[in-house]
C-alpha cells in the first residue's frame, strides 16, 4: 500500500469516547489501514441503553465491517406496533417493507448496549484496544493554541489520566497520534479544543426512561405507542431490567439536574405511574426496576473538523430521540470519518482536501437530520398549542388510519425516510464526474443502491459485492477485457492491495466505470474506463501514491 508517513506517534488515530460513533470510527479506520486506540472516561459501557433503533443506511454501512449478522441476531427485524388512539388500537407492521434497493427493508429494534457490545467485540478480535476509565483531559504543550495546529509533523499529544485499560498499568500521561476523533458526547471535552461553537438550545420537554413491569392487557413482544394531547408515550419490549422499556416526555425543569443527553437521576415511581396512566395505554405499573430523566437539546457544532481534531456523534450534534436518529447519525459519522483517517494515515503524504470533506459532508447531513427530528419531535411532544391540538384531534382520524397503514407503500416510505435518503454528498470535493459521464449510475455523492447484477455468470446483489472494506470499482460489460489493465492502473491495484476491488458487471451493457467509496457512496463515475481520470480520483482520496 502507499507508504506510511514517518512518525513516532503511538497510534495513527486516538478515538476519545467508546459509544457507537467512537467504536464505529475506530473499526472503520482500522479496516482501512490505521493503527487505533480508543479511550473512554467511563469505567464501563453505559447501561441501560438510551437508543433502541437502527435504520437501513447504518446497517448497510456496517456490513463491510462484518458486524451486521450479529447485530441482526440480537435485534427484532419484523417489529409490529400497536398505536393507541383513545379507545381504538391500530396495528402497524414495520418489517418487510417494499424497499427493493436495500438488504434491510425494515425497522430494526435493537438495544444500544447490544450495538456497542458487537462493535467492541469486533475491535477486540482485531486487536484494537478499548481502554475504559481513561480520560482525555486536554492537549500537551506541543500544541500551539494560538495557531490552532499541532507543532511538529502533524502530531496530537493528548493528555490522558486514569488507571483503566486492559491491564493494571497507570494510563496517565501523553498519547501521541496523527489524528484525534472526539466522540465524547454532548459535553465533549475535545470540542472545546477545536474552537467549534455549540449552536442551538434546550427543548422545553425532557425524556423519561424506565424499565417497568406492567399489569394490563397489552400484547406482549410488540411496540406500543400512545397518542395524547400531552405527548406520545412508547413501550418497547426491550427492557434491560424488566419486560418493558418506557419512553415518555414531560415538561423540563428550569435548570436540568443532569448533563444534556445523559441519563440523570431516577424518576419517582409514582411519576412513572402517572405518565403511563395519562398516556392511555391501558396498563398500570406494577414495578419500576430502573428509571432516569434525560434533559434534551438540539445543537450543532459550527465545525466538525479542525485537522487533526475531528468531532463525531453527539460531540458534533445533539438530537431529540424522535425518529431514532441519534445513534444512527453517530454511526454514519464514524463510517465517513473512519475510512478517510485510515487512508490519510497510510497515503505517505498529507491529504487535507480529503479530510476537509468529512466536515463538509457530515455537517450538512447533521443539519438535515436535525431539521427532520425537530419536526417529528414538535408533533410528538411539543407543548405548543398547535402541536397539542393536532395530537388531541388525531383520535378522530382513527377509523381511516387502518386503511392507510394497510397500503404498504405508505409504511415503506416512512421507513425509507428514517433511513435518511436525503443525505447526499454531491457538492463534496471528492464527488467527481469523469468525461464522458456515466449517466446510468447514481450521481457522485449519492448512495449506491442495492440491485441484482451478474458477475462472471453468477447472480449477486451489488451490496454483496461491496460488503468488504475498501474502494470498489464497478466496470460495465462492454469496456473490453483490458480496459483498466495498463501498467499504471495495475500499480494502483497492487499499491492498495486488499482495499481496492474490481468487479466486471456482465449484466450492465456499456463501457463505463464507477468507483464506490468505503462508506457506500459513489465517488467517481465515467462513461469510458479512462485510467488517467480514475487514477486522478484515486490519488485524491489517498488510494494511490505520488
Amino acid at each position: 500500500m502507499p507508504g506510511r508517513q514517518g512518525t513516532t506517534a503511538d497510534t495513527d488515530v486516538l478515538v476519545v469516547g467508546a459509544g457507537p460513533a467512537g467504536l464505529t470510527t475506530a473499526l472503520q479506520a482500522h479496516a482501512h489501514g490505521a493503527t487505533v486506540r480508543v479511550v473512554d472516561r467511563r469505567e464501563h459501557p453505559a447501561r441501560p441503553s438510551r437508543a433502541m433503533m437502527l435504520h437501513a443506511r447504518a446497517l448497510e454501512g456496517l456490513r463491510p465491517l462484518g458486524v451486521t449478522d450479529e447485530l441482526l441476531n440480537r435485534a427484532d427485524t419484523t417489529p409490529e406496533a400497536r398505536i393507541h388512539l383513545g379507545r381504538r388500537v391500530i396495528e402497524a407492521r414495520m418489517g418487510h417493507a417494499d424497499l427493493p434497493d436495500t438488504a434491510f427493508p425494515h425497522l430494526t429494534l435493537v438495544r444500544q448496549a447490544d450495538v456497542e457490545d458487537v462493535l467492541w467485540q469486533a475491535l477486540q478480535a482485531r486487536g484494537v484496544p478499548v481502554d475504559w476509565g481513561v480520560e482525555f483531559r486536554g492537549l500537551g504543550r506541543e500544541r500551539s493554541l494560538a495557531e490552532g495546529l499541532p507543532s511538529g509533523a502533524g502530531m496530537v499529544h493528548a493528555q490522558l489520566h486514569g488507571a483503566g485499560g486492559n491491564d493494571a498499568r497507570d494510563h496517565s500521561g501523553h498519547h501521541s497520534s496523527r489524528f484525534l476523533a472526539g466522540c465524547d458526547g454532548q459535553s465533549s471535552t475535545v470540542r472545546s479544543f477545536t474552537g467549534a461553537q455549540w449552536r442551538g438550545g434546550p427543548y422545553r420537554v425532557e425524556a423519561v426512561l424506565a424499565d417497568v413491569e406492567l399489569d394490563g392487557r397489552l400484547d406482549p413482544g410488540l411496540l406500543h405507542v400512545a397518542v395524547g394531547s400531552a405527548g406520545l408515550a412508547f413501550l418497547f419490549a426491550l427492557g434491560e431490567g424488566a419486560t418493558w422499556r418506557m419512553l415518555a416526555t414531560r415538561p423540563a425543569l428550569p435548570q436540568p439536574i443532569a448533563r444534556y443527553g445523559q441519563l440523570g437521576p431516577p424518576v419517582p415511581p409514582e411519576e412513572v405511574a402517572r405518565l403511563l396512566r395519562e398516556s392511555g395505554l391501558g396498563a398500570a405499573v406494577r414495578d419500576v426496576r430502573w428509571s432516569a430523566q434525560v434533559p434534551l437539546q438540539h445543537r450543532l457544532a459550527s465545525t466538525f473538523e479542525s485537522n487533526p481534531l475531528f468531532l463525531a456523534g453527539d460531540a458534533a450534534h445533539a438530537h431529540s430521540p424522535a425518529g431514532g436518529q441519534g445513534m444512527n447519525n453517530g454511526i454514519l459519522d464514524g463510517l465517513n470519518l473512519g475510512w478517510k483517517l485510515g487512508f490519510a494515515s497510510t497515503a505517505g503524504r498529507p491529504l487535507p482536501e480529503l479530510l476537509e470533506t468529512y466536515g463538509q459532508e457530515r455537517r450538512l447531513a447533521a443539519r438535515q437530520v436535525l431539521a427532520l427530528t425537530h419536526v417529528i419531535f414538535f408533533g410528538e411532544a411539543s407543548p405548543h398549542p398547535v402541536a397539542r391540538l393536532a395530537r388531541s384531534l388525531l383520535p378522530a382520524f382513527a377509523p381511516v388510519l387502518p386503511l392507510l397503514l394497510r397500503r404498504q407503500w405508505l409504511t415503506s416510505q416512512g421507513i425509507r425516510l428514517l433511513a435518511q435518503p436525503f443525505v447526499r454528498y454531491r457538492t463534496s470535493a471528492i464527488s467527481r464526474d469523469g468525461t464522458p459521464r456515466a449517466d446510468g449510475w447514481p450521481s457522485p455523492g449519492d448512495r449506491l443502491p442495492d440491485a441484482a447484477v451478474t458477475v462472471h455468470g453468477r447472480a449477486v446483489r451489488l451490496h454483496e459485492l461491496t460488503a468488504v472494506p475498501g474502494i470498489h470499482l464497478l466496470l460495465e460489460r462492454d469496456a473490453g477485457p483490458g480496459a483498466l489493465d495498463d501498467d499504471a492502473t495495475l500499480r494502483v491495484v497492487a499499491g492498495r492491495g486488499s482495499l481496492l476491488h474490481l468487479h466486471r458487471l456482465d449484466s450492465h451493457p456499456g463501457r463505463g466505470v464507477v468507483a464506490v467509496r468505503p462508506d457506500g457512496y459513489v465517488g467517481f463515475r465515467c462513461g469510458e474506463p479512462d485510467p488517467a481520470q480514475l487514477r486522478g480520483w484515486l490519488r485524491l482520496v489517498g488510494a494511490v501514491g505520488n
